[in-house]
């Protein structure tokens, strides 16, 4: 419904009542639903699905339409970057935002600052979730306030051209809600654990669950040692578990990303359950490091009937089993394929560098199988982007003959070798990563989990470096408010972004002239008009 549609029916309404409603006006309700499109998060979970799978659909058609996001840790700052977006691109489409579990727990903590382990509290992942949509719908309502504002106008001014573009713009307004692919870490628990932090975090508003195949007690960030995975059905069984949340609530189009931590994952709690040669069961265990033995064994062994022979899987002092070495790459194809087939939508496999032909190795063998298959994959900062991208441009370059004699390989992040041929083409490289490995390595959607996280440290030490020396309050105003000004940063005006304005807007809503509002001749946010 339009906003003069909208308009009318709520006219029709108030008058229906005798004029017992005649103190409140048509025109304000609608403005009021314009700025709420969005009555709970399972209608945010609805509408960012189907957002989602178009998305999907228009990489499988042209890869050059793959989405972004970048992670964020509050509301306002998940705020600040739609409305950046919007601000430079004109529209949020193929942006969304992630939810990275390893801010949560560093951040949003009642225990404090907390490794990516599965410690911090589940509950606080979708109260997240619900804070960036109170965010995201309160950047809509500011927005649309505006619009209303620059209708008022033209109508008083008698130009009706003017109020008429203003109308279809309303009319067509574009909300900054988007995706969020939120982080359930192992799913905190067993399959039920994870069904039921699923539901919590569909209803606040979730269209797009992240789950990976680590030991939820033995959790680990993917990019740090000691990752101990699960055997498939274990998993399998998390996956459906997140399937049937969508189904109950509603959220038919829900996307499950199933992440592999495989790579870099070297042991295993559990020997597979395997009931005939060839399963899922099977195979994993195939993978498990053994050795043949002798009759029936030592007291306390584990063992395994492999190929007709008796083996004992290394079994470690902290009773964790190992794999054999190298063979990472084909247990994350077992375990991208297996997920694919049984209810995933999305792969991520979490890799130790930023290098388009591993991925794409391993996504050549699953397209194999399972010929859509696609990404959602990692832009880490855990990775050190320049010295990997400098020294892939040297082996590179080494590889064709060409003469690196003047670059030493181990120190390639010195500042010394910044503006070389050599350093420009690393550089050119990591501009063109994302377009470059969405061509050429099945990446659908790329993200960086933790750049809010680096920003919010890099910003506030340039500050107190300049507030607290000899800048002093020059220190902020040139570097800050004045930067804000002259970029049209909106929050410059931080009184309208807090909502102010629309609280104004509410009070004659309520109160007519008789409304007290704060946004009169002397709101120092006046200074800022220009």
């Amino acid at each position: 419904m339009g906003y003069q549609e909208d308009m009318a029916q709520a006219g029709r309404l108030i008058r229906d009542y005798d004029g017992t409603w005649d103190g409140i006006s048509g025109e304000s309700i609608a403005r009021m639903r314009a700025q709420n499109k969005f009555r709970t998060g399972l209608d945010i979970a609805r509408y960012t699905a189907r957002i989602m799978r178009a998305d999907m659909a228009a990489y499988d058609a042209d890869p050059a339409n793959y989405t972004q996001s970048l992670g964020c840790w509050h509301g306002f700052i998940a705020q600040q970057k739609m409305i950046s977006i919007k601000k430079h691109f004109g529209t949020v489409k193929g942006r969304y935002i992630y939810l990275s579990g390893w801010m949560v727990a560093a951040l949003r903590s009642e225990f404090g600052p907390l490794p990516d382990q599965s410690m911090h509290e589940k509950t606080s992942v979708p109260a997240l979730i619900e804070e960036i949509y109170t965010f995201l719908r309160q950047a809509d309502a500011r927005e649309l306030g505006g619009l209303f504002r620059e209708l008022d106008a033209a109508r008083a001014a008698g130009d009706e051209v003017k109020a008429k573009q203003i109308q279809h713009a309303i009319d067509h307004h574009e909300t900054h809600v988007v995706p969020i692919i939120a982080d359930i870490d192992a799913g905190f628990g067993n399959a039920e654990a994870t069904y039921l932090l699923a539901k919590k975090m569909i209803e606040a508003g979730a269209c797009a669950l992240q789950i990976e195949n680590q030991v939820s007690d033995e959790k680990q960030c993917g990019h740090q040692d000691g990752k101990v995975t699960v055997p498939h059905e274990d998993f399998i069984a998390k996956i459906r578990a997140c399937r049937y949340a969508f189904m109950e609530l509603g959220v038919e189009d829900g996307i499950i990303v199933t992440r592999t931590d495989s790579l870099g994952a070297g042991l295993t709690k559990q020997i597979a359950v395997s009931k005939e040669p060839g399963d899922l069961g099977d195979q994993y265990n195939g993978f498990l490091d053994c050795e043949e033995v002798e009759g029936a064994g030592n007291p306390g062994d584990v063992l395994i009937n492999r190929d007709g022979k008796l083996m004992r899987p290394k079994r470690l002092p902290s009773n964790l089993y190992q794999f054999r070495p190298g063979t990472g790459e084909d247990r994350c194809v077992m375990d991208c394929i297996a997920s694919l087939q049984n209810g995933a939508d999305l792969l991520w496999i979490e890799t130790e560098k930023p290098h388009i032909e591993q991925i794409a190795g391993m996504v050549d063998r699953i397209r194999e199988v399972v010929p859509n298959a696609k990404l959602a994959y990692n832009n880490s900062p855990s990775f050190n982007w320049t010295l990997n991208f400098r020294q892939q441009v040297f082996d590179a370059w080494e590889k064709v003959g060409k003469d690196v004699s003047a670059y030493d390989r181990a120190k390639l992040m010195s500042v010394d070798y910044d503006g070389t041929a050599l350093s420009d083409e690393a550089d050119n490289r990591i501009r063109t990563f994302q377009r470059d490995a969405a061509k050429r390595a099945g990446i659908f959607h790329h993200l960086i989990t933790l750049p809010t996280y680096h920003t919010a440290a890099l910003s506030t030490d340039n500050l107190a470096k300049e507030y607290f020396g000899e800048e002093a309050m020059l220190g902020y105003v040139k570097n800050v408010q004045r930067a804000e000004i002259r970029q049209g940063i909106a929050c410059v005006k931080h009184q309208n972004m807090s909502g102010s304005d629309i609280g104004d807007d509410h009070k004659e809503y309520f109160a007519g002239e008789a409304a007290l509002k704060a946004a009169g001749k002397d709101n120092t946010m006046n200074q800022f008009a220009a």
